[in-house]
């Protein structure tokens, strides 16, 4: 049994929660989370609310300003914010959507300070970080650098690549892969500055230095228990390496590229059809095969969306399963690339074009002459259903692989932990669990920074930046009229700098990570000043590594907020709701 799954957690906090007698609603949430390694259990008790509405957010060409050029970069000058109320029954209970509820009245909320920041300013940060592993051995870098952010960045280098070159064609293929694009290019980002960043910062020596401490530790307090521990985890390493690597692949090339292995599954209809039933079924009882067609059907106008375009997935496909066969050897590769040498001689772009050609799901068009007259052999021969059950089979069989290993690490990882808890206990410095998508604070100062060598970064931007970049050819970087207008007549209200300036989004050394996207960002008095949103390319070893003279989160100013939403959207009177002070 897996001990930190969450379905298990899951069932140890509800069997706690009736032994302590502990109200459960419909709207109440009960979260058992490990932290530090599993070493401790935390039981979190929420109370839900349910009827959460949009109030508004900026166009994207103010929210998403700079795009994927300037994603984990910095400096940066995007509105990147929405807003939402909650609402509750009258009596500020929670409750479903109903037309009755009313804005939900809290006992405090956020001040929110108009007077700025300044360099060395003091800051933090309350939210939900997803993950990070500030416990690694070096072993376990080492192998993070040379599979998922390698395989990160090989492979989506191939997809990014042929749309971009489809994508500069037509207006039509940019618009529908414009957000695929920013989606595919934003970790292929995080690979790249990450591995770039763990060799620069030299973060293996450090994780080498620290094991070793740890170790020197054991032996003087007389236990071999960290030793075997570390031994452990390198064996483990060593021995799921290959199944890590093309895990993936798999999920890279197939799950993510290839757009087609999103099929709907037509295993339901095909039981049905094999057990005899037909459509329109004679009697009256329950037809499985009815069933299954609608469903399938259902699940069939999500993948014919609008958004997707069969030739170009078809081209994209062909470079990926090129991509694959070439980091996967022969022996190793899903089975599908069996049915790809016998029957198409090794030819991947015939292999490709013929699941494009002739499979149910080619086109609506196909798929609707299916469903009007389905059989079992057109789906048992169709090509696209065989790729994506031979993917499903591959990505198992990884995780078969690594299932002893995965449970053998997480006992040693627990006991290496625990390790670290006492040495930092002994020294008498803190130390903090990884993230986990629980509440965490953070703090850091205001500070600019120098990525390299005879390089200097400010610590804010301003509206200026915005002009400077502007390109009205690119949608990355396209200004609204109104925006300029009121840049050029410098028609900021209050929300201007001392010098007269707009400012936009400002960096801070506060230890963020995935997760901390629309995290509050506080000073000193604990007033609002502004929201994180991304972290800075110098800082993304971060997940593994902080480094405080690198790392900083991207945060925007709560002023240049508050202008979008006064004086370019029109809204002061949800601006007159707030408190402020300045």
């Amino acid at each position: 049994m897996n001990y930190l799954s969450p379905s298990y957690l899951s069932k140890v906090a509800k069997r706690f929660a009736e032994q302590e007698n502990i109200e459960i609603t419909p709207f109440t949430a009960l979260e058992l989370k490990p932290f530090y390694g599993a070493n401790r259990y935390y039981l979190f008790i929420k109370t839900i609310y349910k009827d959460v509405r949009m109030v508004g957010a900026p166009p994207s060409s103010i929210g998403k300003f700079g795009a994927d050029t300037d994603n984990w970069m910095w400096p940066r000058h995007c509105g990147d914010f929405s807003m939402f109320r909650i609402y509750a029954t009258p009596d500020g209970k929670p409750a479903d959507y109903n037309e009755s509820n009313v804005p939900l009245k809290v006992k405090k909320h956020l001040t929110i300070n108009l007077g700025g920041i300044k360099e060395g300013d003091f800051t933090f940060v309350m939210g939900f970080p997803g993950r990070n592993w500030r416990y690694m051995i070096s072993d376990e870098v080492e192998e993070r650098m040379q599979t998922t952010n390698f395989m990160r960045k090989t492979v989506r280098t191939v997809r990014l690549n042929n749309l971009l070159e489809e994508m500069l064609k037509s207006d039509k293929v940019r618009i529908q892969y414009a957000s695929k694009y920013a989606s595919s290019a934003n970790y292929w980002k995080n690979a790249i500055g990450m591995n770039e960043g763990l060799v620069q910062l030299k973060v293996l020596d450090t994780k080498k230095k620290q094991q070793e401490k740890l170790l020197a530790y054991g032996r003087e307090t007389g236990t071999d228990a960290y030793q075997k521990a570390f031994d452990a985890i390198r064996e483990i390493v060593s021995k799921r390496r290959d199944a890590v690597y093309h895990q993936q692949a798999i999920y890279e090339v197939c799950k993510l590229g290839t757009e087609f292995y999103k099929i709907p599954s037509t295993d339901k209809v095909l039981q049905a059809l094999e057990k005899g039933y037909k459509v329109p079924h004679a009697t009256k009882e329950i037809n499985p095969l009815d069933h299954a067609l609608s469903t399938l059907i259902k699940q069939a106008d999500n993948f014919f969306n609008k958004d997707y375009n069969p030739e170009i997935d078809r081209k994209v496909s062909k470079a990926l399963l090129k991509t694959y066969a070439e980091l996967i050897p022969a022996e190793q590769r899903i089975s599908i690339f069996k049915v790809i040498d016998k029957e198409f001689k090794g030819n991947i772009d015939a292999f490709v074009d013929a699941c494009f050609d002739t499979s149910i799901f080619r086109s609506r068009e196909a798929f609707d002459n299916f469903v009007a007259k389905p059989d079992a052999k057109t789906l048992e021969n169709d090509l696209m259903v065989q790729y994506a059950k031979s993917v499903d089979q591959g990505y198992a069989d990884t995780d078969a692989a690594m299932k002893a290993e995965t449970d053998a690490y997480n006992l040693a990882h627990k006991t290496w932990v625990e390790g670290m808890m006492k040495l930092k206990q002994h020294e008498g410095t803190p130390i903090y669990p990884d993230a986990n998508s629980t509440l965490r604070l953070t703090y850091g100062k205001v500070g600019s920074y120098s990525p390299k060598d005879g390089m200097e970064y400010n610590y804010y931007t301003t509206l200026k930046g915005v002009m400077e970049k502007e390109d009205p050819n690119n949608y990355e970087f396209v200004v609204p009229a109104k925006l300029k207008d009121l840049y050029n007549k410098k028609d900021f209200g209050r929300y201007a700098m001392k010098n007269g300036e707009m400012p936009i989004c400002f960096v801070t050394g506060t230890d963020n990570t995935g997760g901390n996207s629309g995290s509050p960002v506080f000073n000193n008095k604990g007033e609002l000043i502004g929201t994180g949103f991304d972290r800075n390319y110098e800082g993304l070893t971060g997940d593994i590594a902080y480094n405080p003279q690198l790392q900083r989160a991207a945060c925007v100013d709560i002023r240049y907020t508050l202008f979008i939403i006064d004086k370019f959207a029109g809204a002061k009177h949800l601006v007159d709701e707030m408190t402020i002070v300045e």
